[in-house]
């Protein structure tokens, strides 16, 4: 669910062997040990009653094996806290990134009141990610996280216009007993490797996120909105920027210079000549793409505009994918009205 940073190195002999097995878990020849990824469970009668009301994704009918993505919002619709939901037919499993687990957790508990809901983090539980549902055959998964991404959801919205370059995107974390690692019939790699097919498909994740992120501005809406629902918190925000207005920032997927085996690290600025137009939320190098990044960019910034970096003083040029279109948003035709006479 959330990856670890990437390598900030060159493509070295190590890091050849690094992208050897990056390569090995695109095609489905190795597996992912995710200690980056905690579950919450929530149980009880009341549970997707519960969290319907809190969430931005519609769960009401949510059934045993299906996953979903939500968020959990501010009341100015700021993203706070994102995962998956699947249920068994008892229980609401939540997958969601270890080092933001514990406050999922927390601000869970405090919306409790009287629903008939129990919280609980089991323990001696691992997550193994997989690009391909067939390698984790022979297990005994307790729960199958299937991530939709970038496919449009039911209530759902899309931003970007042309194919998604994650439409091949599949990724698949089960939840399995510590015990049964040794069952693993193929290499169990750190979860390091996943970050470059992450950007690559410009999948969205909390490592994009700052206090002022709104989902319009990482497509996330497709996935983790759904937008015919009430009853979350930054719902009225939500259809606001929507319906009436633009996200004021714009994910973009940026292609990198290599010439000089430079990568970006996350925070660094990127120009448009002598101008300030965003930053960099991650980086990596790709089996495939050499050095690639994710970006946060002002939304008018042009869209057929060579960029540049700055990474430790120095300059690395880079190329748009855009991802989010510079109009999205504005959905809603509001009449104007004729000048009063």
């Amino acid at each position: 669910m959330s990856p670890a940073h990437p390598e900030h190195s060159g493509p070295s002999r190590a890091a050849g062997d690094f992208l050897r097995t990056q390569r090995d878990v695109a095609l489905g020849n190795a597996v992912v040990h995710d200690q980056n990824s905690a579950v919450v469970t929530v149980s009880g009668p009341d549970r997707l009653i519960w969290l319907n009301s809190l969430i931005t994704q519609e769960v009401l009918g949510l059934t045993p094996g299906h996953t979903v993505e939500s968020l959990v919002l501010n009341p100015q619709g700021r993203v706070e806290h994102s995962f998956f939901l699947t249920d068994d037919g008892t229980t609401t499993w939540l997958l969601t990134s270890a080092e933001r687990a514990d406050a999922l957790e927390a601000w869970l508990r405090s919306m409790v009141f009287r629903m008939e809901v129990t919280l609980d983090r089991p323990e001696n539980l691992v997550v193994i990610a997989s690009t391909q549902e067939s390698l984790l055959e022979g297990l005994s998964p307790r729960v199958v996280f299937s991530d939709p991404w970038p496919r449009v959801g039911v209530g759902s919205v899309g931003y970007a216009e042309d194919v998604h370059p994650g439409h091949e995107w599949e990724m698949y974390s089960v939840v399995i007993a510590q015990e049964e690692l040794t069952q693993i019939s193929v290499p169990a790699v750190t979860p390091d490797h996943l970050e470059a097919l992450f950007i690559a498909s410009a999948r969205p994740t909390m490592a994009d996120v700052d206090d002022k992120t709104l989902p319009h501005e990482l497509d996330w809406l497709r996935t983790a909105v759904h937008l015919n629902k009430g009853c979350y918190r930054g719902q009225e925000a939500v259809a606001k920027v929507h319906n009436l207005g633009h996200p004021p920032r714009r994910i973009t997927l940026l292609h990198l210079d290599g010439s000089e085996s430079l990568l970006p690290s996350a925070g660094d600025d990127v120009m448009l000549g002598e101008k300030t137009v965003g930053r960099i939320t991650r980086a990596a190098w790709h089996y495939e793409l050499g050095p690639i990044a994710l970006a946060v960019l002002k939304r008018m910034t042009p869209v057929d505009e060579v960029l540049s970096v700055i990474t430790g003083g120095r300059t690395v040029i880079a190329n748009q994918e855009v991802l989010v279109p510079v109009d999205a948003g504005a959905t809603r035709d509001i009449p104007r009205l004729g000048r009063l006479r």
